[in-house]
C-alpha cells in the first residue's frame, strides 16, 4: 500500500475500509454520517494516495478494483487495531459503534438465533450490521485474512493462532417428512439403514460417521444424493421419502417446514460446537460484546434443545 507521509491520514483508512465494503460512495457516506460530496472528495484523496481508482464503474454500480480487494484485509486489520488502541481501558459505547461484523456459520444457525441476535443489535448497538456467510467447501483462512470476524459451528481450522472457544457438544437427529413410512414404527438401526438417505456435505461427501456406526453393526445404507446446505436438504426431505440428519440447532427451520425429528438409533460421536476468531480481535471491546452475545444466545438455545 503506497501512501506518502504527507498524505497519511488514519481517517482515510477507515473510509477506504467502508468504501470497499459498500462498493459505493452513497452507502459509505451513510455509514460514516457524511454527505455524498464529502465522501466523494475523500475517495479522491484515497485514489491519489494509493495511485489506484479503488472503485470503478460496472454498469449502474461500482465495484472494487483488484488492488482494493487485495489490500482490504490489511486495511481492515489496521483499522481494527487502531480502534482497540484508542479505546480507553477497553471500554466502548456500543450506541456509537458503526461497524459490520461478518459471521461464518452453517445455514441453520442464523435461522435459530439470528432474530434474537438482530434484536440485541438493534437495542444495544444500532450502528452494527451483520453479514452471515455460509461455510465454504474450501479450507480457506477466512479468519486470518479478515474475510470473517467470527466463525460459529464445528470448527475444523488447523491454523495454530486461531482462538477457539468450545460452547457445547451438539448432537445429530434424524429428519423426515410427516407421514414417512420409517416413522410408523420404532426406528431401529436395521430400518434406519434400509431407508434412502440424503446427506448434507459442503464437499459432496457421501459417507461419514453414520456409515461407520452402521458398519460396526454389519449394516450399510443407500445415499441417494448430497446437497451443500442444511436448508436445501429440508426442502428435499419435505417432498420426498429420503431421510436426513440435522443438528438440533437446525430444528427450528425443519419444524417450520413441517418436518419431523427422531432419535438416530446409532452411537454417533458428538459434534464440538464452538466459536473462533483471530487474535487481533481478542481485546476489541465491540468484538468481545459480539462474542458474548453470540455465546449467550447460542447456549440458551442449546439448553432448550437438550
Amino acid at each position: 500500500m503506497r501512501v506518502t507521509q504527507s498524505s497519511l491520514d488514519l481517517n482515510l483508512l477507515l473510509a477506504l475500509d467502508v468504501l470497499i465494503e459498500e462498493s459505493g460512495v452513497r452507502g459509505a457516506a451513510l455509514r460514516l454520517h457524511l454527505s455524498e460530496p464529502a465522501m466523494s472528495r475523500t475517495l479522491g484523496r484515497i485514489r491519489k494516495a494509493l495511485g489506484d481508482p479503488v472503485l470503478v464503474r460496472a454498469g449502474r454500480t461500482m465495484v472494487p478494483t483488484p488492488r482494493a480487494l487485495e489490500i482490504h484485509a490489511e486495511v481492515r486489520d489496521v483499522v481494527e487495531r487502531a480502534r482497540a488502541l484508542f479505546l480507553t481501558a477497553g471500554q466502548v459505547d456500543l450506541a456509537t459503534v458503526v461497524r459490520t461484523f461478518t459471521v461464518i456459520a452453517f445455514d441453520g444457525l442464523p435461522a435459530a438465533f439470528g432474530p434474537a441476535l438482530l434484536a440485541r443489535v438493534r437495542d444495544q448497538a444500532p450502528g452494527v450490521r451483520l453479514r452471515f456467510l455460509t461455510e465454504s467447501h474450501l479450507d480457506e483462512p477466512v479468519l486470518r485474512e479478515g474475510v470473517a470476524d467470527l466463525e460459529v459451528g464445528v470448527i475444523d481450522s488447523r491454523q495454530p493462532e486461531i482462538q477457539v472457544e468450545h460452547l457445547f457438544d451438539e448432537r445429530m437427529v434424524g429428519v423426515a417428512r410427516q407421514g414417512h413410512p420409517l416413522l410408523r414404527r420404532t426406528v431401529t438401526p436395521e430400518r434406519f439403514a434400509a431407508a434412502e438417505h440424503l446427506v448434507v456435505s459442503r464437499r459432496g461427501r457421501m459417507s461419514g460417521p453414520v456409515d461407520q456406526a452402521l458398519h460396526e453393526l454389519g449394516l450399510s445404507r443407500t445415499v441417494s444424493a448430497t446437497v451443500g446446505s442444511l436448508a436445501s436438504s429440508f426442502f428435499v426431505l419435505r417432498d420426498t421419502d429420503l431421510v436426513g440428519l440435522a443438528p438440533t440447532q437446525g430444528l427450528p427451520m425443519a419444524e417450520a417446514l413441517g418436518l419431523v425429528a427422531f432419535p438416530v438409533p446409532l452411537a454417533l460421536p458428538p459434534l464440538p460446537f464452538a466459536m473462533a476468531w483471530h487474535p487481533r480481535h481478542g481485546a476489541d471491546p465491540a468484538h468481545r460484546w459480539l462474542r458474548g452475545t453470540v455465546r449467550e444466545l447460542v447456549l440458551d438455545r442449546s439448553v432448550g434443545r437438550c
